[in-house]
């Protein structure tokens, strides 16, 4: 401390006397000059002070590079298992299958269509849910359970402008009706067109004659149950793409 103390000190007393001497007709020193005169002369301390910048920059720099370095390594490993866990889910497409599946990579939901007499059936499934529940009889050892479903959206089309769509969730070996609504293809969108009551609160009667029209179009357990096992091999591709995406941002 008494060292940098008395460093110090002479820069003060130099840099004052070296701009005094500029004032003299003999000097043809410049300002920056003289001020350049004064900062050799206060030594390997003002060096320090001038290269600090610098060296805080490499090490923030070095710091960025070691944890990008680091995600890169968990991101790697994490594309081997979801690798894995692909090649272990390969779903073959039964040759009864009553749809043409249109599957884009990088779209959650996939698109189904069929015809079926005069009528064109669209369905738009998307990527699974899957619920776990809670066996609350024993809270000490409480047994856990998953149900997966699928949402689709069901529309039947008769080539007038009209269509009938219906908002199902498959579970496994079930099919659970959630709303009905007659669509008319040319009424704006803003209009808040009436949908009828909830699926739910119709006749019995009418609701089991609904599942039996979804049924003989094509929306029936064996169906669904294979869009299931199809769509959690399409969430996996599209978790190990979104996965090699993420990688190859951080890389660059």
């Amino acid at each position: 401390m008494a060292m940098f103390a008395a460093l110090r000190r002479a820069s003060s007393a130099v840099i004052p006397l070296a701009l005094r001497r500029t004032t003299a007709p003999s000097s043809s020193r410049t300002f920056h000059s003289v001020l350049s005169t004064g900062l050799l002369l206060s030594g390997e301390k003002a060096t320090r002070t001038v290269v600090a910048p610098s060296l805080r920059f490499a090490n923030g720099f070095a710091t960025k590079t070691s944890a990008d370095e680091s995600l890169v390594q968990v991101l790697e490993s994490e594309i081997k298992c979801a690798y894995d866990d692909n090649q272990s889910q390969h779903v073959e497409i039964p040759d009864d299958f009553p749809f043409e599946i249109e599957d884009n990579p990088g779209e959650r939901t996939i698109q189904l269509k069929r015809q079926y007499q005069d009528e064109t059936i669209k369905v738009q499934v998307d990527i699974p849910n899957v619920a776990l529940d809670e066996n609350e009889e024993d809270d000490d050892d409480a047994e856990k359970t998953s149900e997966s479903s699928i949402p689709l959206v069901v529309s039947v089309f008769k080539g007038n402008g009209v269509c009938l769509e219906f908002g199902v969730t498959a579970f496994p070996d079930e099919i659970a009706i959630d709303s009905l609504s007659v669509k008319n293809l040319d009424e704006s969108e803003d209009q808040l067109a009436y949908e009828g009551p909830e699926f739910t609160d119709l006749d019995e009667n009418l609701q089991k004659a609904f599942h039996k029209y979804l049924e003989i179009r094509g929306i029936k357990p064996s169906t669904t149950n294979f869009l299931q096992e199809y769509m959690f091999s399409k969430d996996n591709k599209e978790y190990l793409g979104w996965l090699k995406n993420l990688k190859k941002f951080v890389e660059q």
